[in-house]
């Protein structure tokens, strides 16, 4: 079910997850002393999404919105579980139901994230976004990944992904590089991961899970989105959470300058990937008219799918796309292509929301070496309505919601 798109947008910022956690909250506080909002312990992390314990060989109680997805999450290398007595030697993942766990340490922790390191050489990652995001790496050797439910969740495949159910949100499982996650015989998740591989797990409120965000599962899945990042306020705050699926990249954010958020991606890997980065409206300004640079040169901005993976594949400029979601008040993706590495910075920026258009052509007339603009900026409607069978991207192309969007943030400055 891999998709050909080399993409990773909507913040989808390649990040390492190991670094992620020392640079995510570049405005929010990033050490012990100023995370207010984390109240940790040595052995807990209680953010403003994401809760859970360390409790010697397991991550227990992980909790997204107050809602308990996990009861407890082990990890183990491969070696190690089969040599297990309980195991035997032909243990397989539908009956790995007894995982007896590496050794873990809360080795690191900020307003945005937290490390978990194991005894067996993997790192697990939670990273406090709306998501909730945990992540789970392998590193150079194959381990062995279980996740017994919360009292009130539920487990079910879906593809090559477990999706689980609790009272109030979703979640889906899905496996960057070589590996496989299935629901075990006692109807928890059980997972194989190879060297250098992770398990990804992402949560949404009840009724989230659309077809965008489907669409960047399945680009986080076949490595087309190496990281992704969240900007929201939080009690007058900016805060920052950067992700990244796999240890050849490492992302960092900022929004040091008003209605601008920068993230600088280093990959260790030549090829392009898609960003996912997900900005509020109190961040970058006005959500109509964001424009997108990279290095400092304009991107064009993309109608399709097959536009975004032209830079991926060779081409000479980046691309973007804006995706906006009415049920997401004040919120946006953005998908920006880019196309190589090194060392690479995206900048996302919008105006007051004063209704002035002034610009907000320069990304599309300054369209690069190939000559191409974004002035066909006038999305086929038949698009929308091709039930995803077309080239354009899903959820794209939402004038009405933009407006919606656009009018709200207005009258929200007005009223204040």
């Amino acid at each position: 079910m891999k998709r050909a798109l080399a993409i990773g947008l909507a913040v989808l910022l390649t990040t390492s997850v190991v670094g992620m956690a020392a640079g995510a909250g570049a405005t929010t506080s990033t050490t012990d002393a100023e995370s207010s909002s984390t109240d940790a312990t040595a052995e807990a992390y209680a953010g403003a999404h994401v809760a859970f314990d360390v409790d010697g060989d397991a991550v227990t109680g992980y909790e997204v919105g107050g809602d308990e997805a996990f009861s407890s999450v082990a990890v183990q290398s491969q070696s190690e579980a089969a040599a297990d007595a309980d195991l035997g030697a032909d243990v397989t993942l539908k009956t790995l139901t007894d995982l007896a766990g590496a050794s873990l340490t809360l080795e690191t922790q900020t307003s945005a994230s937290a490390e978990v390191e194991s005894e067996s050489g993997a790192t697990m990652s939670a990273h406090d976004n709306e998501r909730g995001t945990l992540v789970v790496e392998s590193g150079g050797e194959s381990q062995y990944v279980q996740a017994e439910l919360g009292a009130n969740a539920e487990a079910s495949e879906e593809g090559d992904r477990v999706r689980v159910e609790t009272e109030d949100r979703e979640g889906v499982f899905l496996v960057v590089g070589d590996g496989e996650v299935t629901v075990n015989e006692e109807g928890d998740v059980s997972a194989a991961l190879e060297e250098n591989a992770t398990l990804a797990y992402r949560s949404y409120q009840d009724g989230d899970r659309d077809e965008d965000a489907k669409y960047e599962e399945s680009l986080i899945a076949d490595g087309s989105a190496a990281a992704e990042v969240y900007v929201e306020e939080r009690d007058g705050e900016t805060a920052e959470s950067a992700v990244t699926y796999g240890e050849e990249t490492s992302a960092e954010v900022s929004s040091e300058a008003r209605n601008e958020v920068a993230v600088t991606v280093d990959r260790t890997v030549h090829d392009g990937t898609v960003l996912l980065t997900t900005v509020s409206e109190e961040a970058v300004g006005s959500l109509e008219n964001l424009s997108v640079t990279v290095d400092g040169e304009a991107a064009v901005e993309a109608e399709s799918e097959s536009e975004l993976e032209s830079a991926i594949e060779g081409g000479d400029t980046a691309r973007y796309v804006v995706a906006q979601d009415a049920a997401a008040e004040g919120e946006a993706t953005v998908y920006v292509a880019i196309t190589h590495f090194s060392e690479r910075t995206a900048t996302i920026s919008g105006d007051d929301g004063g209704g002035d258009d002034d610009g907000s052509d320069d990304a599309e007339s300054d369209g690069g070496d190939d000559g191409e603009t974004a002035s066909d900026a006038e999305a086929d409607d038949s698009d929308a309505s091709d039930g995803g069978a077309s080239d354009g991207l899903p959820g794209f192309g939402a004038g009405v919601a933009v407006i919606a969007l656009s009018i709200a943030g207005l009258l929200a400055r007005i009223d204040r």
